[in-house]
């Protein structure tokens, strides 16, 4: 599957027939690079020249085997101006495709749930058929969050939106595969992983992780961007605490 392709549409919003039309072809011959084969010359700066993307970030140049596959700049797979530019279809095929691990790492990730309600029964279902799901978001009572929503502006808005996010996921607490815990951490970027696809949302200084860029890496070797990330999100997991909502009182996580 070429996923730079795909994540290229739907940053553009373009339909597969529309890129079909420009480059002249049948809508089934887009189907098939979509699906990973490698279109004609011609085809190709063609469909590049309506994307407004390099013909090589869409096809890059094959590399010979050696040590390493191809180089780790490879990893990154598509770009998106801001988070909420992100497709909703795209989180939700992402989660739904997800066949070993999910993983989240956030300060309070409201989005995440509501713009997709049933995100709860989602990732129980996922869990159901062997994924790992770890959600870790930030402690509302901690020294991070406050921090945090000094910089934005917000003050203690940020720990209240944590402890609201928090009640989506108390069905999940009981659910075999599933463990939700609390951070305490500057964070640096949000983390979104769906096995070897990760999306990756920076932290600007000031401004809510909505407004700032969103990186979609996805794996090729040990040595890449995308482990860099993954080690991360595995060093701030291995000191947050356990999220125990019925022992930590009603103040501390939203049961208002």
């Amino acid at each position: 599957m070429n996923e730079r392709l795909h994540s290229v549409l739907a940053q553009r919003g373009v339909l597969p027939e529309s890129l079909a039309e420009a480059c002249e072809v049948d809508p089934k011959t887009v189907g098939r690079w979509l699906g990973g084969r490698v279109p004609h010359p011609r085809h190709r700066f063609r469909a590049a020249q309506h994307l407004r993307v390099e013909e090589t970030f869409l096809w890059p140049t094959p590399q010979r085997r050696t040590g390493r596959q191809v180089e780790s700049g490879t990893e990154l797979v598509g770009t998106y101006q801001n988070r909420a530019s992100v497709p909703r279809d795209m989180w939700l095929a992402l989660l739904q495709r997800a066949q070993e691990q999910i993983d989240v790492l956030v300060f309070s990730g409201t989005f995440f749930a509501q713009s997709n309600p049933h995100v709860a029964k989602m990732l129980a279902e996922r869990a159901a058929a062997g994924v790992q799901v770890r959600l870790c978001f930030g402690d509302p009572n901690g020294q991070a969050a406050a921090i945090r929503g000094r910089e934005e502006g917000i003050g203690d808005t940020l720990a209240a939106k944590i402890r609201a996010s928090l009640t989506y996921y108390r069905p999940l607490l009981p659910e075999a595969g599933c463990a939700v815990r609390l951070h305490d951490t500057t964070l640096y970027n949000s983390l979104f992983r769906y096995d070897d696809n990760l999306l990756v949302n920076p932290h600007v200084w000031g401004q809510p992780a909505s407004a700032n860029p969103l990186l979609h890496l996805k794996r090729v070797d040990a040595t890449g961007w995308f482990d860099n990330y993954a080690q991360s999100f595995d060093a701030v997991w291995a000191d947050a605490r356990s999220w125990t909502p019925d022992q930590e009182g009603t103040a501390a996580h939203g049961q208002d």
